[in-house]
């Protein structure tokens, strides 16, 4: 993974940025096939090649209820501000209640690379500001056996729930074929 995110990391940093100053990277696919091990990656690799990065999770805004219209809360609190160079912010919702997070309230300072990870982070309405769209996956059995082991065995009728979900905004929004980069299987 670390050669992987070396290279997007390179092309990244060789695009122009698109959304002011920033180069916007989205690490999307469905859930539990290692979006968030990935961007934690390439968090890693930025830093190591000297670039000032922020990471904002799409687990942050989306909820069991509302699963991807959430997006104007990202854009007017976080992508507009560092549109505009200032730095943008957004309160954490707790997944599964939607509520908010008490004390959570989170400032982005405007980074070079700001990576939006999860489900509908590269979606159709933002590809015009991505320097990269990363695409993760793997077999939907094993997506939803890693999301079990992540949220609890409880949670499966909801994961198997949203995988049904997430499956139907894939098929419309078409994002796995927009993507510049996808890691090696395995």
């Amino acid at each position: 993974m670390s050669g992987f995110a070396a290279a997007v990391t390179r092309d990244v940093l060789a695009a122009p940025p698109r959304l002011g100053a920033v180069r916007l990277v989205a690490v999307d696919g469905p859930s539990g096939s290692g979006k968030s091990t990935l961007a934690a990656a390439l968090v890693e690799a930025f830093a190591a090649a000297g670039a000032s990065v922020a990471l904002v999770s799409t687990d942050d805004f989306a909820t069991w209820d509302d699963p991807f219209a959430w997006w104007p809360r990202l854009r007017e609190g976080v992508l507009a501000p560092l549109a505009r160079g200032r730095p943008g912010g957004y309160r954490r919702t707790e997944w599964t209640g939607g509520e908010p997070h008490p004390g959570s309230w989170v400032t982005i300072a405007t980074p070079e690379v700001l990576i939006v990870e999860g489900v509908s982070a590269g979606r159709r309405s933002v590809c015009h500001l991505l320097s990269a769209s990363l695409w993760v996956e793997c077999p939907a059995g094993e997506r939803l056996e890693r999301a079990v082991a992540r949220d609890g065995e409880s949670s499966r009728p909801a994961l198997v729930t949203w995988q049904n979900v997430e499956t139907g905004w894939y098929a419309v929004d078409r994002t796995a074929e927009r993507s510049t980069h996808r890691p090696p299987s395995g």
